[in-house]
């Protein structure tokens, strides 16, 4: 930033020197030319001067380019440096309450905004008030009385400016907000884009679209026209400053109190005076718009993240014999916990149940019983508000998160695959894996076979989140990656939903495999996928009202009974069969 300032007042103090030498130059001329007198030899120097100072000038003003630029992308780069750290520490609840188009919005847009407009505000701001203090000066020297007629303007420039930013600061702040409004409905829009074409509301989706897009056009253009009144009426104001001094300096002349070169450099001066002052109206627009953006940036910035790791959290223990201290193992207890995502609305009540090492636990119910919040808390996402959850007895508060984590392989819902190639994404679950690693991991999931029909086999790239490959393909994928991870911990989550037979039973065989030797917890509405489960939980309204082995609760006529004729309902053998456990 130094070398921004220094290269700045070379080039305003060259800029303020050269009027003064070509004002000298004039009389020079204007005595050559009154017979009083030609000094050929001073007229060369001083024109030789002036040259070389605006060569000087142009040099200075390159380098304050060159610095100013990499100055603002340093900024930029910590600035993106500094958002993308935050997005990792934000809690669950945060994005659950924000359009993800918006938060990208503030990521790129915002960022991109502030970015563009710290750049032309450094060349110009520091440029701008170097100049007009150096030609103020001269102008003071020169003539006081030129000088205070000059300074009219200032007063007049300045409520100017004030009046409009006052009325342009919210047009800029509903600008970028709409902006991140129109970029989460066209983010939501391709997401979802079959859908929307399924259900034929491609005329309902663009109304939105044109709803936003006049909001913002209505923001931009209300921003832009207020901002954009500052630099005519100052320029306007300039004039009028200019016409005084052409004519008190005619005056002057006349008078025989100042020279004609003197009133040359003046008026050269008070061009270099006025240019600022119309730059500095005309920044309003980008310091308007850079404090909309930066005010958004922040108000990510400064939102509640999630609580630290407790300094000196227990080590996890390792009672499944991994020899990896990262992965926790062992018996794991929910004591008394409940949990709402918001206060009022308690989501999950006095949860209490054991998993011991290597069991498999089902939780069943209905939609909206509290299924997923519980491996939510297991996790992490989300803290309880009261009880504990314990693995070998430590509470699970005091292992760090990203510990506890690596110990739990998760399968959700929706497979989740981003753009690389299917090795890229089986080895996402330990990166840095061995090619056989990989390929023992895509064997056991049954995603070899497939694969390897594939023109390009394990390099093939993958977009769009895997869609050129089938919702059950994909589940496979993303079943390998977990094999691959490892973990003593593993987290199914619906994970053979909206898929058909075969696939649910290569699903099934390949869970299968996952879950030996690990203790895991699979939620699932197909009730013949947990029949082996070592422990059935079934939660109504955030509570566990039965739990137990199949055949214990399907003899106890109860809930989980009940969901088992409901599901099975008009299929009687199948019924019979699933009750009878075969």
């Amino acid at each position: 930033m130094a070398g921004v300032v220094a290269a700045t007042c070379g080039f305003a103090a060259l800029n303020v020197a050269a009027p003064k030498y070509l004002g000298d130059a004039t009389d020079i001329v204007v005595r050559g030319v009154m017979g009083r007198g030609f000094d050929e030899a001073h007229l060369g120097r001083l024109l030789l001067a002036v040259s070389l100072m605006y060569l000087g000038a142009s040099v200075f003003s390159w380098i304050q380019g060159a610095l100013t630029a990499t100055a603002v992308q340093r900024l930029s780069y910590g600035l993106r440096a500094a958002v993308e750290r935050k997005v990792h520490v934000l809690p669950s609840a945060h994005f659950e309450g924000q359009h993800r188009g918006d938060v990208l919005s503030r990521a790129t847009n915002d960022v991109d905004n502030v970015s563009q407009s710290l750049n032309q505000l450094l060349n110009q701001l520091i440029m701008s008030v170097l100049m007009l203090t150096g030609a103020l000066t001269m102008m003071i020297w020169l003539s006081p009385l030129l000088a205070l007629i000059a300074l009219v303007s200032v007063p007049v420039s300045t409520l100017v400016t004030v009046l409009v930013a006052r009325r342009s600061q919210a047009h800029f702040g509903e600008q970028w907000s709409s902006t991140g409004a129109v970029q989460a409905h066209l983010e939501e829009f391709f997401s979802g884009h079959e859908v929307v074409k399924a259900f034929g509301r491609q005329e309902a989706a663009a109304t939105v679209f044109r709803a936003g897009n006049e909001r913002l056009y209505r923001a931009a253009s209300s921003a832009q026209y207020l901002s954009g009144m500052v630099q005519p009426l100052m320029l306007f104001v300039a004039n009028l400053n200019y016409i005084a001094v052409a004519v008190i300096g005619a005056l002057q002349v006349a008078a025989g109190t100042m020279s004609i070169g003197g009133v040359q450099a003046f008026i050269q001066f008070s061009r270099l005076f006025s240019q600022p002052m119309g730059q500095i109206g005309g920044m309003l627009t980008l310091i308007q718009s850079c404090l909309a953006s930066a005010g958004r940036v922040f108000a990510l910035l400064d939102a509640d993240e999630i609580p630290a790791d407790t300094a000196g959290g227990a080590d996890p223990v390792d009672t499944a014999g991994t020899g990896n201290a990262a992965l926790p193992a062992g018996r794991i207890r929910f004591e008394g916990v409940s949990f709402g995502y918001r206060p009022d609305a308690p989501v999950v009540r006095d949860l209490s149940f054991t998993a011991e090492p290597g069991q498999t636990v089902a939780i069943v119910g209905h939609t909206g019983a509290g299924k997923t919040t519980v491996v939510n808390l297991l996790m992490r996402f989300y803290e309880p508000d009261a009880g504990r959850i314990t693995i070998d007895g430590v509470d699970i508060a005091e292992l760090p998160r990203d510990v506890l984590r690596a110990g739990i392989g998760t399968v959700l819902q929706d497979a989740w695959l981003f753009t690389g190639t299917i090795r890229d994404n089986i080895e996402y679950g330990r990166p840095g894996a061995p090619d056989a690693d990989i390929i023992a991991a895509a064997q056991a999931s049954h995603v070899d076979p497939f694969v390897r029909a594939l023109p390009d086999g394990y390099a093939t790239v993958l977009g769009n989140d895997g869609g050129s490959l089938s919702r059950g393909q994909r589940q496979l994928i993303s079943i390998a990656r977990t094999h691959l991870a490892g973990g003593s911990i593993l987290v199914l989550d619906e994970a053979t939903s909206s898929v058909d037979s075969r696939t649910e039973l290569q699903i099934r065989e390949a869970m299968a495999r996952l879950r030996e030797d690990r203790t895991s917890f699979v939620i699932a509405h197909r009730l013949s996928t947990v029949r082996d489960a070592d422990l059935i939980l079934v939660m109504d309204q955030g509570r566990i009202v039965e739990q137990g082995t199949h055949q214990e609760l399907t003899g106890r006529g109860g809930h989980y009974a009940a969901l088992c004729r409901a599901q099975f309902a008009g299929l009687p053998a199948a019924a019979d069969a699933l009750e009878s456990g075969r």
